[in-house]
């Protein structure tokens, strides 16, 4: 998949040198202008991206000032996707939070239900939903790259009944949340408060079987913005209707969980209202065909790929709060990390905005077969993600002892949670650079291959470390977090190396043979 070549890092030739694939010809020279007229650049950004490429291949220009001047570019093309995106992940987090929220001044046993059946269940939803959608992600950004508009539309449509009919095997899971989880050695008590919150969010597993293929869809295209608004509307709508159910009409775990699905599938109703309605979707909505009912069974596979991928990162830490079931007091081990894994899950999805932006730049760039913008993207979007990581954790860090009161009172959990945020704060600088390397794998289509990876770091390093630490040296939540930490650590450093040391012309033509094989042959999918 990969050949081994310079990392660019250190060899500024491979991103700014004269070599270009046959394909590729040299750009004539460009002005050598300043970042300022940049901005008089194509509104849609198109203008902007063909610069770019333009700068890292203008050889006339010194170093210092192509790498000033693409970077200027870079960060325009990349704030306009990654600041509406990082909005709209930490609006739906907010909302799953506010339910916790909610749940935890009812009680501790409330809190530690909600989070078991958050972390515990219905991630397992959101993984499997997320991870398939990003099949959507790959194909539509990279054919939207090479102006093959009308691709979209299908892939939109066959990603949304390929995500709904996996939406039934979720359901039987839904339903025997009790069992199951005293099955894992969960206490009685609290397994039976958490099917309660579990069986409110069962219209949330086909709200995300709509959602993600239409959020991949616009993303894929740079529409962000709207998805922002409506995403803000929704929380304040959720927020008031929370308050209603949980404590005017005194429904409790079900009233909050119940709110929850509804304010996912107002965000789906008015996405698809935007979809039919505005002029920015016109190439690329093509309105309902049954070419999307063809070619059910290959495309579940291209999305089964995408959602391993996925939904082994989410279910790593869903692991860790099971696990956490099984210690000594484990009420206050599930109440210390929900408090350290929301904050977390806040924190994380101004990374997974990240992420989103790192997808959409490379496969588009792949798409529009522009190798060194793509690579030059990777390198400016994860260093603004780390730098936005480890200023997330010196904050984290400094509020250490009074962080855990806005989610619960008890001081017994501040304490707890006091101990956990050292091991959350390198948690936060790991999720700086890990979510948008996923992000490029996404752009890529390497989602199979960081899948293996994955399974070797989180399952075969991470988690059995994890519960020597925590089980054979008494260590507790804090020894499963470090083994935890561990494999996270090793998994991030593989793709550092592989991504760094990826070559771009050939993922461009890997980019164009999966788009010309679908134009050409009018299939459905495209094995890259």
């Amino acid at each position: 998949m990969h050949r081994t070549v310079a990392h660019f890092c250190h060899t500024p030739h491979h991103l700014f040198g004269p070599k270009m694939s046959s394909q590729h010809p040299p750009h004539q020279p460009i002005l050598h202008s300043e970042p300022e007229p940049v901005a008089q650049a194509s509104s849609d950004g198109d203008g902007v991206d063909f610069l770019l490429e333009k700068v890292l291949s203008d050889t006339q220009l010194p170093s210092f000032k192509r790498f000033r001047l693409a970077t200027w570019i870079e960060l325009k093309l990349l704030f306009r996707l990654a600041a509406p995106a990082v909005l709209v992940y930490v609006i739906n987090n907010s909302m799953s939070l506010s339910a916790r929220v909610f749940a935890g001044h009812l009680g501790n046993l409330e809190l530690a239900a909600a989070s078991l059946g958050n972390n515990g269940i219905q991630l397992l939803a959101y993984g499997l939903m997320l991870g398939m959608g990003s099949a959507v992600e790959t194909l539509c950004g990279q054919a939207y790259g090479a102006q093959k508009y009308d691709m979209l539309s299908i892939y939109l449509q066959r990603a949304t009944i390929v995500l709904s009919l996996t939406g039934l095997p979720l359901l039987a899971i839904f339903l025997l949340t009790k069992p199951m989880l005293i099955l894992l050695g969960e206490p009685p008590a609290v397994a039976s408060a958490a099917a309660v919150f579990v069986y409110g969010l069962i219209p949330q597993i086909f709200a995300y079987a709509v959602n993600f293929p239409i959020q991949k869809f616009l993303q894929a295209q740079r529409i962000v913005a709207p998805s922002a608004y409506i995403s803000a509307a929704t929380l304040g709508v959720n927020l008031l209707l929370s308050w209603v159910a949980v404590y005017k009409l005194g429904l409790g775990l079900i009233g909050a969980s119940l709110v929850l699905s509804l304010s996912w599938w107002i965000i789906v109703g008015a996405q698809i209202v935007y979809i039919l309605v505005s002029s920015q979707c016109k190439l690329t909505w093509n309105g309902f065909s049954l070419q999307a009912f063809s070619g059910l069974w290959d495309f579940f596979k291209l999305s089964a790929a995408s959602a391993v991928m996925l939904c082994l990162e989410c279910w790593y830490f869903q692991v860790l709060v099971l696990i956490a079931g099984l210690l000594k007091n484990p009420e206050l081990a599930l109440n210390s990390l929900a408090v350290c894994m929301s904050i977390s899950g806040v924190l994380f999805n101004v990374s997974a905005g990240f992420n989103a932006a790192a997808s959409v730049r490379v496969s588009n760039e792949l798409g529009a077969g522009n190798p060194k913008s793509a690579a030059f993207s990777v390198l400016v979007v994860t260093l603004v993600s780390l730098t936005f990581a480890v200023v997330e954790a010196v904050i984290v860090l400094s509020l250490r002892d009074v962080i855990s009161y806005a989610f619960t009172s008890g001081e017994t959990v501040s304490k707890a949670v006091s101990h956990l945020t050292p091991y959350l704060a390198v948690t936060l600088i790991l999720n700086g650079i890990q979510p948008v390397l996923s992000g490029v794998a996404v752009g890529c289509g390497w989602q199979a291959f960081v899948a293996y990876v994955n399974v070797g770091c989180y399952y075969v390093v991470g988690i059995p470390f994890g519960c020597v630490l925590g089980f054979r040296f008494d260590l507790g939540a804090e020894g499963i977090w470090v083994g935890m930490i561990g494999g996270t650590l090793i998994q991030t450093l593989i793709l550092l190396w592989v991504t760094f040391r990826t070559d771009w012309n050939k993922e461009v033509d890997k980019a164009k043979n999966r788009v010309e094989k679908w134009d050409d042959k009018k299939q459905p999918l495209l094995k890259g």
